[in-house]
Order: C-alpha cells, then sequence, then structure tokens
C-alpha cells in the first residue's frame, strides 16, 4: 500500500476532528473527550508547540487516518520520550500495513528515544501491531488527577 505520511497542517482540522470524535467515542479510548479538548490539542499539533505533533495518512489524497505525539523526557529511561497519543486508522484501511509504515516512520525520525503508548487491553489487533514493532507491556497502573 502506497501510504504518504505528512505533518498535519490547519487544512485538515475538519479531517481530524472527525476522525477524534470516531476514536475517542470508540471502545480503544477509556475518556470520551469533548470538543474543547478536540480542538485544543488539533491546535497544538499545527502550531510551533515544542511538546506536540500531529501527522496524517494519506492513500491516493485521500486521509486515512492521523496521529498525534506529545514529547517528555523519561528520568526513568533516561533520555527523551515519545508519547504516541492517539493513532487512529479508518476502517476500511485497517490491516493493510499503515500503522507499521507509521512505526518505520518515527524510528527513523526519532532515534535514541523511547516510544510510549497506551491501549485498551480489550483491541487485541493493536496490540498485536504493537508487540511485533517491538513494544513491551509495562506493569503500571496509571492515574490521572
Amino acid at each position: 500500500m502506497n501510504i504518504k505520511i505528512r505533518g498535519m497542517h490547519e487544512c485538515d482540522r475538519e479531517d481530524v476532528l472527525s476522525m477524534m470524535k470516531t476514536f475517542y467515542s470508540s471502545p480503544a479510548v477509556y475518556t470520551e473527550g469533548s470538543e474543547n479538548i478536540f480542538i485544543n490539542d488539533f491546535n497544538s499539533c499545527v502550531s510551533e508547540s515544542p511538546y506536540s505533533e500531529g501527522y496524517i495518512f494519506e492513500k491516493d489524497e485521500e486521509v486515512c487516518g492521523y496521529s498525534m505525539l506529545s514529547k517528555s523526557f523519561s528520568t526513568e529511561f533516561g533520555k527523551p520520550c515519545i508519547w504516541i497519543e492517539d493513532i487512529f486508522i479508518k476502517e476500511g484501511f485497517r490491516g493493510k500495513g499503515i500503522g507499521k509504515e507509521y512505526f518505520d516512520f518515527l524510528g527513523k525520525k526519532y532515534t535514541d528515544v523511547i516510544f510510549r503508548l497506551e491501549v485498551q487491553k480489550e483491541n487485541t489487533a493493536a496490540i498485536h501491531l504493537y508487540k511485533k514493532e517491538g513494544f513491551d507491556i509495562l506493569p503500571y497502573i496509571e492515574m490521572k488527577k
């Protein structure tokens, strides 16, 4: 599959917000988010923020998914940390290697970093992909305030 991975731009707003609504209302995500959160996330990805990046996946100029990253430093691992916050591929494009292409892209762009992500335990297809890409399950309980 010939997939283009490119940075997110303002012209992607409608597509990304629509995909975020679908993603955050699915069983793949624990929280439902809100319009305000989606807008803030998108705005951060298309701004000059040093903390976030957004990517669009396209096939034949059709948007077929998106991803959002956030950046930090991991004192646990002693190196920069790239959090894969969102990764969403539209239904008709799943299982066609887009996720693998994206992880290859990230591995080339970011070296000597730790990649982290969250996944619902019921999302077995995603877990399978992540394990194939070298991710290990960490035995943490996540908390928020």
